[in-house]
């Protein structure tokens, strides 16, 4: 029998990697902003879930079943092959219905969020569809050895947890940021959380840069820099992980293609859909071609140094979106962005968009060095 149909009878530490992801957005979600928590009367925790909300929309229900289809489907994935069939849908039904029990519990004493049964509901509905749909994926996905397949044939080994990562990126984009790419603007949420803490005004960015001011031409040349580093990192890591064997140019237009398409529907929805295309701006239009060169360039080197190269440039845009204020123009831009519908993701679309570099470099830095198949 060829290795394209061999039967794949052990778990799937790639599905369970994205399952723990995916887990941690759930919760980042959840959760957001993590402030103001208060004791309340626990005893009347029950009668709260029990409670139907007064005001919900389809639009807030259908979120809460596509949030966590993908959940039902990894969960299923995740068992596989320990739990199949009706007894694996069932399992990851509950499971997610626990999840979302367990995150609107916890929501009660955030008085930012709402405790709503209705959420628990279309949470559950959402994981047992796709647990089901897990269930309808199960034999071609892994029983056939597909994933595997694929795996063998382009990818480097011990790079699972990076494409993961490197999926990533895309979803990334969906929270508005100054710059394109400018991922890991950390110290705005640090100085917020010091001005919590301590009680007074501080801009650890300001403090940096020693009261130094950005004019016009400078503002247009970081985030040309911020772009071309951000895009040119992204897709170093993304060539990194693949063999000879794999077609790299396509792959790479196909995650640019992505990324570009959930950032101008992420733009469109959150602002107005004459915006889709709101932060393609003249410095990012820079950014992309100054990348195509040095992606050009860089495409011939050997896997080791397209690593080294990924992790120089994303230093570098981490050293400047964090150094340099925020754009005047972006931040009057962002009051007209519509919020409210986007409470659900507001939270985990800032975590990956603040965290993703570092976990990027995490895996560049500290990941074991791998051979060309």
């Amino acid at each position: 029998m060829t290795p394209e149909f061999e039967t794949q009878t052990h778990a799937s530490p790639f599905a369970r990697t994205c399952l723990v992801a995916y887990l941690v957005l759930i919760v980042y979600a959840s959760w957001f902003p993590f402030s103001g928590w208060q004791i309340n009367n626990l005893s009347a925790l029950t009668d709260v879930l029990q409670q139907w909300p007064r005001y919900w929309g389809g639009f807030d229900a259908g979120v809460n079943i596509v949030g966590y289809i993908p959940l039902g489907i990894l969960l299923v994935f995740s068992l596989y092959p320990k739990l199949r069939g009706v007894g694996v849908v069932c399992t990851a039904a509950l499971l997610g219905g626990l999840i979302s029990l367990g995150m609107e519990c916890v929501q009660y004493f955030l008085p930012s969020r709402v405790t709503s049964l209705l959420d628990v509901l279309t949470n559950f509905s959402g994981a047992t569809i796709g647990a089901l749909l897990g269930v309808r994926l199960s034999p071609t996905v892994l029983e056939k050895g597909r994933l595997r397949l694929i795996q063998k044939q382009w990818l480097r080994n011990e790079s699972s947890r990076q494409l993961v990562v490197l999926g990533l990126w895309p979803l990334a984009q969906i929270y508005p940021q100054a710059y394109l790419f400018g991922l890991g603007q950390l110290l705005p949420i640090l100085s917020a959380w010091t001005e919590d803490i301590l009680e007074i005004d501080i801009d650890l960015g300001e403090l940096l840069r020693q009261g130094i001011d950005l004019s016009a031409e400078e503002f247009l040349l970081s985030e040309t820099l911020i772009t071309a580093c951000g895009c040119t990192g992204a897709i170093l890591l993304c060539l990194s992980l693949f063999n000879r064997h794999a077609p790299k140019f396509a792959l790479s237009i196909v995650l640019l293609t992505m990324t570009f398409g959930v950032k101008s529907l992420a733009s469109a929805l959150m602002f107005q859909p004459e915006h889709a295309f709101i932060w393609l701006t003249p410095g990012a239009q820079g950014g992309l071609l100054i990348s195509a060169i040095m992606l050009y360039g860089f495409s011939y080197a050997p896997h080791q140094a397209q690593r080294r190269l990924a992790v120089l440039l994303l230093l570098l845009s981490l050293c400047i979106v964090n150094l340099i204020p925020t754009n005047p123009y972006f931040a009057a831009t962002l009051q007209s962005w519509s919020q409210g519908k986007f409470l659900n993701f507001y939270g985990a679309a800032q975590f990956l968009t603040v965290m993703w570099p570092f976990i990027a470099l995490r895996y560049l830095i500290f990941s074991r060095p791998t051979q060309t198949n």
